[in-house]
């Protein structure tokens, strides 16, 4: 097999950013494991075929290009016909990437919060506060208005307030 430099640089890049972009997609799904692989696979698909344009800010298209493979994937027929249901069939495994927040938050009720979450609001949340991006920031990567922004910001702000109070510790 002939590798390019292109493929060089490229498989560099997916070394070093692809556990990132899995954990922004695990928070983008709500803990949705299998969905988040699918997504960050769909995402580095995109990001390759762009490749020679973007190379020098691969990070931000990346992170765009999960954001946009995540909303992509809600729009799908399938994503309505899941049902969710009140009780899960096993516990989560310790270790797990949506353990205990600060000893105080058990990881499980932060799931189902954002779960309750359109995916836009979800995007937005995972966006400004999990990844730390600018107002500007995720409203360039969601392709909307700063304005946008701050309101689903407050909106899903109030809305995981009062999942995570009204659930039991």
């Amino acid at each position: 097999m002939i590798r390019t430099a292109r493929d060089r640089e490229f498989s560099d890049f997916v070394g070093a950013s692809r556990v990132s972009l899995l954990r922004t997609a695990c928070m983008l799904t709500a803990g949705d494991r299998f969905l988040a692989e699918d997504v960050v696979q769909t995402a580095l698909a995109r990001v390759y075929v762009a490749w020679p344009r973007i190379r020098q800010s691969a990070e931000a298209y990346a992170r765009r290009a999960v954001v946009s493979a995540f909303l992509d994937e809600t729009r799908r027929p399938w994503w309505r016909r899941e049902k969710t249901t009140g009780e899960l069939p096993d516990t989560a495994a310790s270790g797990d990437a949506f353990g205990d927040v600060d000893g105080q938050l058990d990881g499980g009720a932060v799931r189902r919060a954002l779960a309750g979450l359109p995916p836009r609001m979800r995007a937005v949340v995972v966006l400004r506060h999990e990844l730390d991006l600018s107002i500007e920031d995720t409203a360039s990567a969601l392709g909307c208005a700063k304005g946008t922004v701050k309101s689903m910001n407050a909106k899903a702000l109030d809305r995981l307030r009062a999942s995570l109070v009204a659930a039991p510790s």
